[in-house]
């Protein structure tokens, strides 16, 4: 199985083969006993590239799920004695990437023998499938057989450049935004609905502006450079307000809708030393221990 899903991932027998230290034709033999003994074609194999049948994708899936399932069973053993080591696949979104970088040659020091793949992206990616051992993500979570376990919880600020106040002011009540160039992630309807406490309830108020985005830190820096006023994550601007580049504004009025931050994993898989040392290393980092 772990041949088999080797060829899929690296796309061709000699790749995969260079990967398991055998020749591509031991390799392709491998396979086609595999499809003997299942009586079905799980491969067509063209001169230029491999591609599944059905049976195969249904079969590498399975497979995927059982290797996972024999680390965890072996990790659920041997975890207790074993150091952390091994190579650690992390996907995160892009917004919260630099919180993990920021973090990473603190980890990297106290665990030598762990190397770390950081796959950055906004896609909703399957751990099984695509063999990610942990992936870090923002907000509610929906029903899941993942194991999660909470980092902290985030809130969104609104915040503005000091040059860009003195240049147009600072608005004292909500509807003065509508008056302000405003910056907005792209995406979501709601992010163009900024929220805010009145006396009447929650009221959201649509605003607008010349640059929108769906890259957080882009706004963050267009924010720094003047441009106009951000709503965005505590820890996107928590250094920006630290250094005094970024103002908080409306804090008495804004309705900063808290929301949790996962790090999630296979079950079983959270038990294996590398896996958990990051995950423990992560909690405690980012609740200001060190």
């Amino acid at each position: 199985m772990n041949a088999f899903v080797r060829v899929i991932e690296r796309g061709s027998f000699a790749a995969a083969a260079g990967d398991l230290g055998i020749t591509p034709s031991a390799l392709s033999k491998l396979v086609t006993r595999i499809e003997e003994r299942l009586g079905v074609r799980l491969l067509t194999r063209t001169t230029r590239r491999l591609v599944l049948t059905t049976e195969g994708e249904l079969f590498v899936a399975r497979s995927r799920e059982i290797l996972a399932s024999i680390e965890a069973a072996e990790a659920e053993v041997t975890a207790a004695s074993q150091a952390p080591r091994g190579h650690l696949r992390i996907s995160v979104g892009t917004t919260y990437a630099r919180q993990i970088l920021a973090a990473l040659p603190l980890f990297l020091g106290r665990y030598p023998d762990i190397t770390v793949e950081l796959l950055v992206s906004d896609r909703q990616i399957d751990l099984v499938a695509e063999q990610v051992d942990i992936a870090i993500r923002s907000g509610w979570l929906g029903d899941s057989t993942l194991v999660a376990r909470k980092l902290h919880d985030a809130r969104r600020l609104i915040c503005a450049s000091p040059h860009y106040l003195r240049k147009y002011g600072s608005p004292r009540v909500p509807a003065d935004l509508l008056q302000h160039n405003c910056l907005t992630l792209t995406g979501f309807a709601q992010f163009n609905q900024w929220p805010f406490h009145t006396s009447e309830g929650i009221n959201r108020l649509a605003i607008s502006g010349t640059l929108t985005s769906d890259n957080a830190d882009l706004l963050l820096d267009a924010a720094v450079a003047g441009l106009g006023v951000a709503r965005l994550a505590d820890f996107v601007v928590a250094r920006a307000l630290q250094e005094g580049a970024l103002v908080p504004l409306l804090e008495d009025t804004h309705l900063s809708e808290p929301f949790p931050v996962h790090v999630v994993t296979v079950p079983g898989r959270h038990r294996t030393p590398r896996v958990r040392a990051f995950t423990e290393f992560m909690v405690t980092h980012m609740n200001g221990e060190r």
